[in-house]
């Protein structure tokens, strides 16, 4: 198989661009370069981390994946069903449907086989099916977002892309999180796209890692090695920010 026919998503020379501020007579005093020329590729069964500080440019890219930002220029291929993890849990669920409802939601515009349940969803991420006919504000935050990723592994997606998805968490619930998602990950097949500022985080999760600054990839490579020999000035001081809050043993493995 050719290397684009091994990938589930490739971005080529993606520019996101936006007006600037208006002033007098309200004319724009130029442009905001949110993505400027962005070239990335998300092999099948592997994750690619993006990393950057607020304002590189990271969610923008996940924002143009999905149509909900306009392109300026580049190309976007997207190679099956693609679904997302965001931030926010509590504001990604509608309060007034039952976690039920929300899934059969997704089950049902899906076409999902018979075996795909609600009750099962919820057991794959560790819920029980108890909490099927709760509501989310009856939830802690890191259930919520289990809660989420079932509803986005209900898509059946070949590529989920993850947003700051544990930005939100507690240290401990963040850990037990991401091994959930790496134990999906290989349990299920899934290619995954995982946005974050927190190289302390991407160092569990990724395959590969791209640093973008000021909408433009500054660094990229396999993740050991860019984090152990960053060769770019701003992946360096990145790495050094890193407080050291996920040693290995923070991470228990489990299964998949």
């Amino acid at each position: 198989m050719s290397e684009a026919g091994n990938c589930v998503l490739e971005v080529r020379n993606l520019k996101v661009w936006y007006p600037a501020g208006k002033g007098f007579l309200r004319r724009a005093h130029g442009v905001v370069k949110a993505v400027d020329g962005v070239s990335l590729s998300v092999r099948r069964g592997e994750t690619l981390g993006v990393v950057g500080e607020s304002g590189s440019g990271k969610s923008t890219i996940a924002r143009a994946i999905f149509g909900l930002a306009k392109p300026t220029a580049g190309e976007i291929k997207l190679r099956g069903r693609a679904a997302m993890v965001f931030q926010d849990p509590l504001g990604s669920l509608n309060p007034r449907k039952t976690v039920r409802a929300a899934l059969d939601e997704v089950l049902r515009s899906c076409d999902a086989a018979a075996d795909a349940t609600a009750e099962a969803l919820l057991e794959s991420v560790g819920l029980d099916g108890s909490a099927l006919d709760r509501y989310p504000h009856e939830f802690s935050g890191g259930q919520r977002q289990r809660i989420c990723i079932a509803r986005a592994i209900a898509a059946k997606p070949d590529l989920l892309v993850c947003d700051e998805a544990v930005s939100a968490l507690d240290l401990s619930v963040r850990a037990q999180t991401l091994e959930l998602l790496s134990a999906l990950r290989r349990r299920l097949g899934l290619s995954m796209l995982f946005i974050t500022h927190d190289l302390g985080v991407v160092r569990h999760v990724a395959d590969r890692v791209v640093v973008l600054n000021r909408g433009r990839i500054v660094e990229e490579g396999d993740c050991s090695s860019v984090l152990a020999h960053p060769r770019d000035a701003y992946t360096r001081r990145l790495v050094d920010s890193v407080p050291r809050i996920f040693p290995a043993t923070d991470l228990v493995k489990t299964s998949p």
